[in-house]
């Protein structure tokens, strides 16, 4: 029991849903000699129940602090569907998995979320001056916030001290730029873009995931956790935008020829996406193939909205694309789908509209803050749908 529920503690505070883990400790539970099991997961604990030669035995674990590790889901499931081995033997690689150093140093991340920024930037239609200032700011911001990390500051206080660097230091930069003469005509764009790799996108999607798999207790903590951590954001923003006066009305974006800017979306999903995944401890294989599913996806999505589609149904068709294409991975080669699938969903969630939305909301403008909400809501939950949607091409399904 104390290594079934070590299992499933490791791979939910990796980031795996509660669905996909309760899976997974049913194969192991039964592979150890088990006749039933019931699981109850949140984010925070999970409770067993077993029986086996008629005893029953019923054990708590708590799981720890919650993240995402890619790398650590992929290793887990292939260790459940290793073949059977010894108690012992399953908690000695439960324990090399969970002190198995990072993929990636924090510098390379850092770098990586500040070239993922610029792609955010100019996804929302900024141009090269705002792209440059979002990068210098998110790559320090990712910084600061793993040194807060290593020093065990809470989550939240690590997020809204995180914003509150990566924003100051975008309005730095741009501050520095237009007194060298530089100008800014997509000043919002890049600003919001600078923290937008603090939004706790996965966890919300999960959390919706989760909901609808009737995993409520997981899904409802795990959306609590996602909307705290958000609240912090916006909270660092606010102080921000209060302290230097900022307007963060959007403006009409970037002006292009059309098939330059379907080339330079392409590679700016790619980009984003890939950052991502590296940021989620994804090996370089499957970085590169989250990256060519994001460009894939994302660059359908933002067509679909150029040929007047609205964005919920565009997020649902991209979702269902990337779910279908993560789910023939899966089947196919036997690698864990959330490798395939957070990055690319990730990119897509609407953040800025989330931001817009709590800053309005403070500012007292509640149509406006209203509508950013209904665009945003309807947005992740179209996400979701798309991926669960993907599960009834399942053969097991």
């Amino acid at each position: 029991m104390d290594v079934l529920l070590a299992f499933g503690a490791l791979m939910m505070r990796a980031g795996n849903t509660a669905t996909r883990t309760r899976e997974w400790i049913g194969v192991t539970a039964r592979k150890m000699g088990f006749e039933a099991i019931s699981i109850s997961l949140s984010l925070d604990s999970i409770t067993a129940s077993v029986r086996r030669s008629g005893e029953r035995v019923t054990a708590v674990r708590e799981i720890g602090p919650p993240g995402i590790n890619v790398w650590r889901i992929a290793e887990l499931e292939q260790l459940a569907k290793a073949p059977v081995s010894t108690p012992s033997e399953v908690a000695q690689s439960l324990e090399d998995i969970e002190l198995a150093k990072p993929l990636y140093s924090s510098v390379q991340i850092a770098a990586a979320l500040g070239v993922a920024s610029a792609a955010f930037a100019f996804l929302n239609g900024a141009a090269a001056p705002e792209m440059i200032a979002a990068a210098i700011g998110a790559g320090i911001g990712q910084g600061f916030r793993t040194w807060l990390s290593r020093h065990h500051i809470n989550q939240y206080g690590a997020a809204a001290l995180s914003a509150v660097a990566a924003s100051g230091i975008y309005v730095l930069a741009v501050a520095l730029a237009r007194h060298a003469g530089v100008g800014f005509l997509h000043y919002p764009s890049g600003f919001i873009a600078s923290v937008l790799f603090l939004i706790p996108g996965f966890p919300l999607i999960a959390a919706l995931f989760d909901l609808l798999r009737h995993q409520t207790v997981a899904a409802v903590s795990r959306f609590a956790y996602g909307v705290m951590i958000l609240l912090a954001v916006a909270l660092g923003l606010s102080v921000v935008i209060a302290v230097a006066n900022i307007d963060i009305t959007r403006q009409p974006p970037l002006e292009l020829a059309y098939p330059l800017k379907l080339l330079l979306r392409a590679i700016a999903s790619f980009v984003a996406a890939g950052a991502f995944a590296m940021l989620f401890n994804t090996p370089v294989r499957l970085l590169l193939a989250a990256g060519l599913l994001a460009l894939v996806s994302n660059s359908l999505r933002l067509i679909l909205n150029d040929a007047g589609m609205m964005l919920a149904p565009s997020a649902f068709v991209a979702a269902l694309l990337i779910g279908l294409v993560a789910l023939a991975v899966d089947e196919r080669f036997g690698l864990p789908r959330l490798a395939m699938t957070v990055a690319p969903i990730v990119i897509m969630i609407p953040g800025v509209y989330v931001f817009e939305m709590i800053v309005l909301f403070n500012q007292g403008q509640m149509l406006e803050a209203l509508q950013a909400f209904a665009v945003c809501g309807f947005a992740i939950g179209a996400l979701a749908m798309g991926l669960a949607s993907a599960r009834f091409f399942s053969r097991k399904s």
